[in-house]
């Protein structure tokens, strides 16, 4: 056994741990100086707060901590920083002095819920004038920092010898192929399980848009739970891990969701540690001790807020006596998720969640790592301080993990551990050949500029087309507004940019193409990098009886993991320097242009994207291999 991490793999995680420190230094200084300069509105504007909420319902939930389920009654469309697991704080705006942190389990639509680690909610919670601020996330920092500090101080461990490996200081190992065949993956899919099967030390699945990744994934673990105990599952975000979890569970394999789903429904609740133990054969013991718990409560919060000693005593009594029960309560649960967690073959959680009461000192064999091209590296080495192997899977060539600090940027903070693989283990790689999504002409610019033209696309979608009349049937058409005047704008409060040119242009590209298809009903989503550009687009749409816009229209980041039959992209900049901001970011066009599964319709500005070697490329790509237009062909006079 190795004694210790390589001398240049100890100074790579210290150069780490000073980026990082850079970065929870910058976004901590962002955080406070928005908090501190701005009022409740500006918040609300910005999205790191709800004002007013509405309390729905209040309760006891898992460990019998309180929760609250609020809505907000204003503001409903504006977007926001909330999402499940994020710290934060409760306000009334009355009191500076009455506020209550908490955990946020859900957030859906204009909807979510807190639990909070305390006996129970204080009075003050049901007088109105309620808010709810988002924290910063120290939790997430602090975990990050413990795991690179624990893989810089590995020895005579296999933690060591894994840091080496993945760092290509020391060759992978792996056993001779696998014997595996699977009737319904295609020979790249089965490739990639078959390396996972007979990796030692570590295996890496490059999966690019529309090739499997997750089918592939799921096979391997299904093989995997047949030889080992339990599995550890994880990924950067909630929503991946949810999904992953579905798939997971509709194979029948033995899944436990561990963490603060991003919205639970009903599927979902049946592989979360609640849903499960609502089935177990101590159900009803627990239940039990729950509703005395409660009762007591119910009848110590009727006493008033201004009785005498004996009331008070009482209302103590109650109290303290709902504490006990409480107690049992979540000694008897803990017994509960202990057979759980030792029945389960899966358990998914994200990176940071790792670190969960009920997984602590756990360690696993094999822990698979899901997109892991979109985490940090440091939160990757989280679920690895745990494991004996690891299977990292993902596309480094689609949306990287957020850093704000320009420096942490420059240092190379958004450089991920895939990408370290890639590039210094390519023996751990298989790349997944074959997509199932796109026609070949939305597929090959990507194809050539990401993916060495290795790509093809299965022979089922490589001419899909829409039945429509020319111009309308290529599969990819740029429609370019140079010249026509439309340059771009910013808004005022976000500072977020808008071209109202563009969205003309794109509703009547819309309503000439509606006509064309008929009856036909394909699906539709329209694409955008800017939130202000969002907004405006979902304006200028009729909106459904739930009043949401007909066409769903986001960012890229948020639309990544779906498809289409038809996507726009209103690309937005123009002006005279040429200046694209974040398009530069060619990740984030990726996943836009990989979105569409029979066609792609992109409208800009040529004269500005012309600038960028990038643009200019996709340019020339769509007058050799697509429809090339002008926007005065859409243009109403």
């Amino acid at each position: 056994m190795v004694a210790r991490i390589d001398p240049s793999v100890h100074e790579e995680i210290t150069r780490l741990t000073a980026l990082l420190q850079r970065e929870k230094e910058e976004e901590y200084q962002q955080y406070r100086e928005f908090l501190q300069s701005t009022g409740i509105q500006q918040r609300v504007n910005a999205g790191y707060t709800w004002y007013p909420l509405m309390i729905k319902e209040t309760g006891y939930g898992l460990g019998d901590y309180p929760f609250l389920t609020a809505q907000r009654t204003q503001h409903h469309e504006t977007a926001h920083q909330f999402q499940g697991g994020r710290q934060v704080r409760l306000f009334q705006s009355t009191d500076k002095d009455n506020f209550l942190n908490g955990t946020l389990h859900y957030v859906d639509d204009n909807e979510m819920k807190i639990i909070f680690f305390t006996d129970e909610l204080p009075d003050w919670v049901h007088d109105g004038k309620i808010g709810v601020d988002v924290l910063f996330d120290e939790r997430s920092y602090r975990e990050m920092e413990k795991a690179l500090q624990t893989v810089a101080g590995a020895k005579n461990c296999r933690l060591a010898e894994l840091a080496n490996i993945l760092y290509g200081k020391q060759a992978a190992y792996f056993e001779k192929d696998a014997g595996y065949e699977h009737e319904t993956l295609n020979a790249s899919q089965q490739d990639a399980v078959k390396k996972i099967l007979s990796a030692h030390d570590i295996a890496c699945v490059h999966g690019p848009p529309g090739t499997g990744k997750t089918t592939t994934l799921v096979a391997a673990l299904q093989e995997i739970v047949a030889q080992e105990l339990t599995t550890l599952v994880c990924t950067p975000s909630n929503a991946a891990a949810d999904y992953i979890t579905r798939k997971l569970g509709e194979k029948g394999i033995r899944v436990l969701r561990i963490g603060n789903l991003s919205r639970i429904d009903d599927e979902l609740l049946s592989y979360t540690v609640e849903g499960l133990l609502e089935k177990h054969s101590r159900a009803e013991e627990l239940a039990g001790y729950k509703k005395r718990a409660l009762e007591y409560r119910r009848v110590a919060g009727k006493y008033k807020r201004s009785f005498g000693p004996e009331e008070r005593r009482q209302r103590d009594l109650l109290y303290r006596e709902a504490r006990a029960l409480s107690q049992e309560a979540r000694l008897l649960e803990d017994h509960m998720i202990n057979d759980l967690l030792r029945t389960s073959q899966v358990i998914v959680t994200t990176l940071v969640g790792v670190e969960n009461k009920y997984l602590e000192k756990k360690t696993f064999h094999t822990v698979v790592i899901d997109e892991a091209a979109q985490a940090l590296e440091p939160a990757v080495w989280i679920p690895i301080c745990r494991a004996h192997r690891v299977i990292m899977a993902g596309d480094p060539f689609q949306l990287p993990p957020t850093v704000k600090s320009a420096e942490a940027q420059k240092g190379g903070l958004s450089v991920t551990l895939l990408e370290k693989c890639i590039e210094r283990v390519p023996d751990a790689v298989h790349l997944l050949d074959v997509q199932y999504r796109m026609n070949e002409t939305i597929m090959n610019f990507s194809n050539g500029r990401f993916y060495g033209g290795k790509l093809s696309a299965d022979p089922s979608v490589a001419h899909r087309t829409l039945d429509v009349p020319s111009p309308f049937d290529s599969p990819v058409e740029f429609v370019d507004t140079a010249g026509c005047g439309y340059e771009e704008e910013s808004d005022p409060d976000s500072q977020s940019l808008f071209n109202r040119g563009e969205i003309n242009i794109l509703m009547n590209h819309w309503e000439q193409l509606s006509a064309a298809l008929g009856e036909q009903r394909p699906s539709v989503a329209i694409i955008t990098p800017y939130r202000e550009q969002v907004r405006k687009i979902a304006e200028s749409l009729p909106s459904t009886p739930e009043g949401k816009p007909v066409i769903p229209v986001n960012t890229v980041d948020a639309f990544q993991g779906q498809e289409r039959d038809i996507i726009y992209i209103s690309m937005v900049r123009s002006n005279a320097n040429g200046n694209i901001g974040f398009l530069a970011d060619y990740r984030r066009m990726n996943v836009a242009m990989t979105r569409a599964k029979k066609k792609l319709i992109v409208i800009g500005d040529s004269a500005t994207l012309g600038y960028d070697t990038f643009y200019r490329e996709f340019l020339s790509y769509c007058e050799s291999h697509a429809t090339y237009e002008s926007a005065w062909s859409y243009m109403k006079m």
